[in-house]
């Protein structure tokens, strides 16, 4: 997935896109320039894939114009990249981070042969689709409780027959996937409330609350999905959250509590904590 690029609003000084360069001939210099004009930090790596996105010249200036005016990148772009794959996204959607690239290696190394695969709060289905790639053939089911993010997870779902249900946490999958799940990816929000506002205006501004605010602590919906978790996992199944090192071992309390054999993995590189529960 491309870097989360900062959204920095169009500085006052700064020319509109159409000032920069001319549409009838757009060059990579003309939208780098107006990028960083913006504030953009990464103005070149961004050029690179708006150029690749765009198909005229108009069309050119007006995805350099959503960019300049503080719209994150990857819904510029339509897309994020997630482990070699294009995940559509859309507004209103959360984005997925290169960082929740390592659950699905965890997963994939805990279950390498993993039949029934389950994407919970799974915003755009990225957790889904790429497990679903590496995986062969798996059943996939994927849920949450925002309804424009069942519409996009459906769509990046749709080729690999994913289902997606809406529905809050467990209560919206069938319950002949209970005892039969061998992998129960659950990306939670776990940011806490009060420090929701502190976020990045990307995220802030244009990704939906019920994503990010995790409650007080920024646990609640961690220790739900925790408690409930044993009764849905095969024997031998696994359920794997993302956290802050912060809170991680708050969240590996609550796995052992619900009874999961429990571990901690963590990967420096990407600033990634996965607790990882097993079903006995």
């Amino acid at each position: 997935m491309p870097p989360t690029f900062p959204a920095s609003p169009t500085p006052a000084s700064s020319p509109a896109p159409s000032a920069l360069f001319s549409a009838s001939l757009p060059s990579r210099d003309a939208v780098v320039a107006a990028l960083r004009a913006a504030g953009c930090v990464f103005a070149e790596d961004e050029a690179a894939l708006i150029l690749t996105t765009a198909r005229t010249a108009a069309d050119l200036t007006a995805l350099v114009g959503r960019r300049v005016g503080g719209l994150p990148l990857e819904l510029v772009l339509g897309w994020a990249e997630f482990r070699g794959l294009r995940i559509a996204v859309a507004p209103g959607v959360f984005v997925p981070r290169r960082r929740t690239e390592f659950l699905v290696s965890e997963a994939l190394a805990h279950a390498p042969h993993a039949n029934v695969v389950v994407d919970l709060c799974c915003g755009s289905g990225a957790v889904g689709a790429a497990l679903a790639a590496a995986l062969d053939r798996p059943e996939v089911h994927a849920a949450d409780v925002d309804p424009v993010a069942v519409r996009c997870a459906r769509g990046n779902l749709a080729d690999v027959g994913g289902r997606v249900y809406a529905g809050d946490l467990f209560d919206a999958l069938p319950d002949a996937l209970r005892g039969r799940v061998d992998i129960l990816a659950a990306n939670v929000p776990y940011v806490p409330t009060g420090e929701v506002a502190l976020l990045p205006a990307e995220a802030r501004d244009h990704e939906p609350l019920v994503a990010l605010d995790g409650g007080t602590d920024g646990l609640d919906v961690l220790r739900r999905v925790a408690a409930a978790a044993p009764g849905w996992l095969a024997p031998g199944g696994c359920l794997l959250v993302e956290t802050s090192e912060r809170q991680a071992p708050d969240a590996v309390g609550a796995f052992t509590r619900a009874g999961l054999a429990t571990r901690l993995a963590v990967c420096e590189e990407l600033y990634a904590h996965v607790v990882i529960g097993v079903r006995d």
